[in-house]
């Protein structure tokens, strides 16, 4: 999974630079961080709305494909920030054999 997060990552960061008319990616750069931030949000709620639907009709296949969707729009907004999926990767291998409990309490703390 590390490998494909990276890849992806990797194929973002070559067309951060492209022509907005051609990429995807491009677009989304030059509009700013606030116009990616929409989508994130707006592919957050479209996988809670998938998931909650997977209770009544037990079909995976549109939480997988919105789940995609949210990956892909967080990996442009922490290209965009300068950031990658290495450091998140990070974060949570060093999560590691720490309860998450425990995790979650350190938090209100610090």
């Amino acid at each position: 999974m590390a490998d494909t997060l990276i890849k992806l990552a990797q194929i973002i960061e070559e067309r951060k630079g492209s022509d907005p008319s051609s990429s995807y990616v491009a677009l989304l750069q030059n509009s700013g961080l606030n116009k990616i931030l929409e989508k994130v949000g707006e592919e957050a709620v479209e996988t809670i709305l998938a998931a909650r639907d997977v209770e009544q009709s037990d079909d995976k296949s549109k939480l997988i494909y919105e789940t995609a969707d949210l990956w892909f729009h967080t990996l442009v907004m922490l290209s965009k920030l300068d950031l990658g999926p290495q450091e998140v990767l990070d974060e949570l291998e060093r999560r590691f054999g720490t309860s998450g409990l425990d995790e979650k309490a350190s938090r209100k703390t610090s």
